[in-house]
């Protein structure tokens, strides 16, 4: 935790961008000067923020009534100490604090998204346990596009030319862009995040950055971050990165792999493991639990119409919940590793869903394996792609519906929260709806 004030004077910090994040994961919040900051120790945002969609639209009335207060009040929101981080683009020295959400009573806001990871943090603890994750965000490199009806196209890299073709691992193909990794690594390193390795994946311009294994938390924090810095690198750079999770026809969607363990908290220890270094039945549990639950809170992990685009026949994402060892075709891989760092990495999130609601419904689904004590299906050996035993929900409808009616999370993440939650997405869902595609345009302009 951070003495915030002697922080923000030893970096001689003159403005403050005070952050929540809403459902879909979008900064919002008030930049103010650090001595109104420093005085306030908060700010104050209308609790109906976190029911606004990303087209800026809410929920119906009825909805929105049921939720909030009728008068559109404020919620009181809270600087996380452990949360502030210089922001190394800004013109001048400013800092970042993500802050908490709080009712005038005190208690947290279930429509947070950070406040569903800390619950989720809480069930883990009361156990003795403490988890462990690692995320992988995949993303694009596109050309600058002022016009959205077109197609996105690769960004013209060192050489002077477009990237053609599937470069996957390509060293040769990630260095056309050092300047603008240079940049992120740099402003990563200036606010502490936890980045290790940069890969070129298979898509025209597709990359991945992994993260560090740490506390969920601070990962999320840092995923948030994270997109935030890249997206400004990338502007610097006059070309544009996305986390959206299919942005360019017939080429790979983008993930948000979450590999994830489980501490005895006291110890250390982990409890995915035995004695002799032969699997747990804890962790056969967590697995188990990942299957059962991950079909029913897939839009916490796949928030958007755009996201099951990704789950589309003949993609290189899984789509299903099978698990096996050192099998990339399974929805649930176990990598190979020593006993104390045997982890399950859960492949099916995308880049585009809220780093604090995928880790929270990732590790909610584990937990709940290993409370009631599930046992996880066969191990698959070989491809798992073909298998429709396990499958999915198909698209967002599907999905939404299968959530709100989930007993489980409405239990553990609150009915206000999955009412509010479903709600926001089916408003989107009803937007997307109302906008003719160019695939409309083309097929049935003139056939039909």
């Amino acid at each position: 935790m951070k003495d915030l004030e002697s922080w923000l004077k030893e970096r001689r910090i003159t403005e403050v961008e005070c952050l929540v994040t809403d459902i879909t994961g979008i900064a919002r919040g008030k930049i103010t000067p650090v001595s109104k900051f420093v005085a306030e120790k908060g700010m104050r945002l209308p609790e109906s923020v976190l029911l606004q969609s990303v087209t800026g639209d809410y929920v119906e009335d009825d909805i929105y009534y049921s939720l909030l207060d009728p008068a559109d009040i404020d919620m009181i929101c809270k600087p996380d100490g452990g949360a502030a981080y210089p922001v190394p683009w800004a013109l001048e020295p400013t800092a970042q604090v993500i802050h908490d959400c709080f009712d005038k009573m005190g208690n947290p806001i279930e429509l947070s998204a950070r406040n569903q990871l800390k619950k989720v943090l809480a069930l883990y603890a009361e156990q003795g346990w403490r988890p462990i994750v690692a995320p992988e965000m995949e993303f694009y490199l596109t050309k600058r596009c002022e016009d959205p009806d077109l197609p996105l196209q690769p960004p013209i890299g060192r050489s002077g030319r477009q990237e053609t073709g599937r470069q996957s691992f390509s060293i040769d193909a990630a260095n056309e862009f050092d300047p603008l990794f240079e940049d992120m690594y740099d402003w990563c390193e200036a606010q502490g995040l936890d980045i290790d390795t940069l890969i070129h994946e298979e898509g025209t311009a597709q990359m991945e950055i992994n993260f560090r294994h740490g506390d969920p938390l601070t990962l999320a924090d840092q995923v948030f971050l994270f997109k935030r810095t890249l997206r400004e690198a990338a502007l610097k750079h006059d070309v544009a990165a996305t986390f959206m999770a299919k942005p360019v026809t017939n080429e790979p969607g983008s993930a948000m792999h979450i590999h994830q363990s489980v501490l005895d908290a006291k110890s250390g220890r982990s409890v995915f493991s035995n004695a002799d270094g032969t699997m747990s039945q804890l962790f056969l549990h967590h697995i188990g639990g990942l299957q059962k639950f991950i079909p029913e809170s897939l839009p916490l992990m796949a928030p958007n119409v755009n996201s099951f685009r990704r789950f589309l026949p003949d993609t290189s994402a899984p789509v299903n919940v099978e698990w096996g060892e050192e099998n990339r075709t399974c929805g649930l891989r176990v990598p190979d590793s020593t006993p104390q760092n045997r982890r399950v990495e859960n492949r099916l999130p995308g880049a585009d869903a809220n780093a604090y609601l995928a880790i929270a419904a990732s590790l909610l689904c584990g937990y709940l394996g290993m409370i009631q004590k599930l046992n996880p299906s066969a191990p698959v050996q070989g491809r798992a792609f073909e298998r429709r035993n396990l499958r999915l929900p198909f698209n967002l409808e599907q999905a939404l519906e299968r959530m709100e009616h989930c007993a489980e999370l409405e239990t553990y993440m609150g009915n206000k929260f999955v009412t509010g939650f479903v709600a926001v997405k089916r408003v989107e869902n009803e937007n997307f709806k109302r906008v003719i595609s160019s695939w409309e345009r083309e097929f049935l302009l003139l056939s039909v």
